[in-house]
């Protein structure tokens, strides 16, 4: 009975000091992570300051771009509905309620109505390049923090191995590992983070970027079924 209460005592030791050797090397690895981001050194700094630029811009048109995407399916029957019935104001009070690129699209060419059809469609599509370019606003900082980044973090790269073999020439016949390691060290460190920032934006550029190109696709197959109702004959006549 005690050479069984012996074992049992050595197996929960061992599982004891082996609990332990788990936890601290896991307090090791996130002190680790965390004395990483610290020895990146200054360029760590503008690289973090991207990271929350690219998440806010990110953000922003996201949301953005999904709430001028969202209309009302029934919207462009109604209109046709409203204008063969001659309620001009009431098409016009329809466009302001859904406010969106594409009700602000129709509202322009409603208002310009009984004018001849090429000054509807100018007008039209100058509204349009505008909204467009107020969808793509912001895009471009995305796509430079995409491809700014990465240079940043190679920056990083060359000044840590600058570093350490300026620590290297300084130490003489005294040249230690350490003096090397260190300087590569940080220069991995501020070429990862910089790598990670520039991925980040660029996916983000191009999911951005597509969105805005169906939008565009959906402004222009609604404004061509306007222009189809102001040909059909009687329409570009009616008064405002």
């Amino acid at each position: 009975m005690t050479f069984l209460t012996f074992l049992l005592q050595a197996d929960t030791a061992a599982a004891i000091d082996q609990a332990a050797q788990t936890v601290a090397v896991k307090q090791q690895a996130s002190m680790s992570l965390i004395d990483m981001t610290i020895k990146g050194g200054w360029l760590m700094i503008p690289l973090f300051i991207l990271s929350i630029l690219t998440i806010y811009i990110f953000g922003v048109k996201w949301y953005t771009i999904r709430k001028a995407s969202k209309l009302n399916p029934n919207f462009m029957n109604d209109i046709k509905d409203l204008i063969h019935d001659g309620k001009i104001k009431s098409a016009l009070a329809l466009c302001k309620r859904e406010d969106t690129p594409v009700s602000r699209l129709i509202e322009k060419g409603i208002e310009r109505m009984g004018r001849p059809l090429t000054d509807i469609q100018a007008a039209v599509e100058n509204l349009g390049n505008i909204e467009v370019a107020r969808l793509e606003k912001g895009l471009p900082g995305l796509a430079s923090i995409a491809g700014g980044a990465p240079m940043i973090g190679f920056l990083g790269t060359v000044l840590g191995m600058v570093q350490a073999f300026f620590n290297m020439s300084q130490a003489g016949n005294n040249i230690d590992i350490t003096l090397l390691s260190g300087g590569i060290y940080t220069a991995m460190v501020t070429t990862v983070a910089g790598l990670i920032v520039g991925i980040l934006a660029f996916f983000g550029y191009n999911y951005l970027t597509a969105k805005v190109s169906d939008l565009v696709f959906m402004l222009q197959s609604n404004t061509i079924e306007f222009m189809d109702l102001l040909h059909e004959p009687g329409d570009n006549t009616v008064a405002k």
